[in-house]
């Protein structure tokens, strides 16, 4: 397990800082914080980038067995519950906001302002907000106060005392699943169809396909985190071995894997985004070094085939 937690650590280092420097070309860039695309793109990371530094923390915590107040794990747990939410939730939005630039050109303009950004924010928060806002209300209710002022291994499993809990929160989930799927399907097929449409050009065509499966491939990585709940709540009733084996996979498939996704199908694709962000990544000198590596591999090229003019 160690091994693994090494491996991990590694990982999520990596792709932390790939975020960080993503979120920093965002900043930095005025024409990409007035762009709807883009600030939907930035709330992914920044949830992203969140969700993956407590989601390590806590696991570290189990493995480790290491106690902290349990106010403070309710506080946490309730955090992460949150952002699991509204990270899907963004990238729904960031296919609505795909759709009605690509559907409807002529109304993006008028649908995609300022208000409308604000609103699309909040609206996705407010909606993440009913799993946690029912765990918090009924783990005070329910776990008797002696317990709150001591310590616990933190996990999203010691706020659950009773059936009904468990049970809610995986209704809850399957729930966001159906919707955000239901949503995403129409988004995609609608786009591919005016894709084909519109482009003569089936090189183009093909790209924005590859693009789709990416993205598709991606969200549904992270609905299916949804329905873990519910599958957890059933091996755990029959074997807790298999049960703990099981919740670390599902944390490396459904939640870690999708996080670390984000950057390269929607920063490093992106023409604008990536050309500024590889300038950063290179201290603001990304164009001298792209000609350098240009010029000495037209050097080799000359050596090997002196004909090459």
């Amino acid at each position: 397990m160690t091994s693994f937690l090494i491996v991990q650590l590694v990982v999520v280092v990596i792709f932390l800082y790939i975020n960080c420097l993503m979120i920093f070309t965002f900043l930095k860039k005025e024409a990409f914080r007035t762009d709807t695309r883009y600030i939907l793109f930035a709330q992914t990371l920044f949830t992203d980038s969140a969700l993956i530094v407590l989601t390590n923390l806590a696991v570290l915590g189990v493995h480790f067995q290491v106690s902290i107040n349990f106010v403070v794990c309710i506080f946490f747990s309730n955090i992460m519950s949150l952002l699991t939410v509204v990270s899907p939730l963004t990238l729904v939005a960031m296919c609505l906001e795909r759709y009605v630039a690509i559907c409807m050109p002529l109304r993006h303009a008028d649908i995609s302002t300022p208000r409308t950004r604000k609103v699309g924010l909040l609206t996705t928060w407010l909606i993440g907000t009913p799993i946690p806002l029912i765990t918090v209300l009924s783990a005070f209710i329910l776990i008797p106060p002696r317990f709150l002022v001591g310590d616990v291994v933190c996990s999203v499993d010691v706020l659950f005392v009773e059936d009904w809990q468990n049970l809610s929160r995986a209704t809850l989930f399957q729930l966001y699943f159906v919707a955000m799927f239901g949503i995403i399907l129409f988004t995609y097929i609608k786009i591919m169809q005016a894709a084909k449409m519109a482009s003569s050009d089936k090189q183009s065509t093909h790209k924005g396909l590859r693009t789709v499966i990416l993205h598709a491939f991606q969200l549904l990585l992270s609905l299916l985190q949804f329905l873990c709940p519910y599958v957890e709540k059933m091996v755990m009733e029959f074997d807790i071995l298999l049960f703990i084996n099981l919740r670390y996979i599902n944390f490396l498939l459904f939640i870690l894997s999708p996080r670390c996704l984000s950057p390269l199908i929607y920063g490093l694709r992106d023409e604008k985004f990536s050309v500024v962000l590889r300038n950063y990544a290179f201290f603001g000198h990304y164009t001298f070094v792209s000609n350098l590596f240009r010029s000495n591999k037209s050097r080799v090229q000359t050596k090997t085939n002196p004909m090459v003019i």
